[in-house]
């Protein structure tokens, strides 16, 4: 398994390892191979003592509209009606473009 781990200069001439989620630990070390190396030993402690990283599959969230999906038939009477209704408006539009 590889990390992305932050290394950096600390004020009294050292370094600092930090680790972040899932798990967030630090190490202070006088150079920066012993941080790296300190940091190592804990994240591989913490496995050891039955600390797991597993991956955790979701569903992806339904759709807010996805109840309505097949709510009308094409033969729906609200449907039918609504289609000619469509029709109608666009035979006035093709025939008298200037209208609204």
């Amino acid at each position: 398994m590889t990390i992305q781990v932050l290394v950096e200069r600390i004020a009294d001439n050292g370094f600092r390892a930090t680790s972040g989620e899932p798990i967030p630990l630090s190490v202070e070390a006088a150079t920066r191979d012993e941080a790296l190396s300190e940091l190592k030993e804990r994240l591989e402690a913490r496995l050891q003592e039955g600390a797991e990283i597993v991956p955790l599959e979701l569903p992806p969230p339904a759709h807010p509209l996805a109840e309505f999906i097949g709510m009308y038939s094409a033969d729906d009477p609200v449907v039918v009606e609504w289609k000619k209704s469509m029709a109608d408006y666009r035979r006035k539009i093709d025939d008298h473009p200037e209208l609204p």
